[in-house]
């Protein structure tokens, strides 16, 4: 039983070139154009201003203490936030 020809084989998308060389001419570019994300000034203040000193000092107190080894995490109060979730 025979079910494709022998010389379909290699030709699954036969337009798939013609239109990534016509892709390529309308850019101006060989290959595909990459994403690209900016960030505009006003999102980089709003970043850097959302933290007050009390929460960098305390974000700084918590990765020392994970470095370090001794930041204990209380298995009760992952429960008690878990809960309402598996109800």
């Amino acid at each position: 039983m025979k079910i494709n020809d022998n010389q379909r084989v290699g030709a699954i998308n036969p337009y798939k070139k013609a239109g990534d060389a016509a892709f390529t001419q309308a850019a101006g570019k060989k290959g595909k154009p990459k994403d690209q994300v900016e960030i505009s000034a006003e999102a980089k203040e709003l970043l850097g201003a959302s933290r007050t000193e009390e929460q960098t000092l305390r974000i700084e107190q918590l990765k020392t203490s994970v470095a370090s080894g001794t930041y204990h995490v209380d298995a009760g109060k992952i429960a008690e936030k878990l809960l309402p979730y598996l109800k």
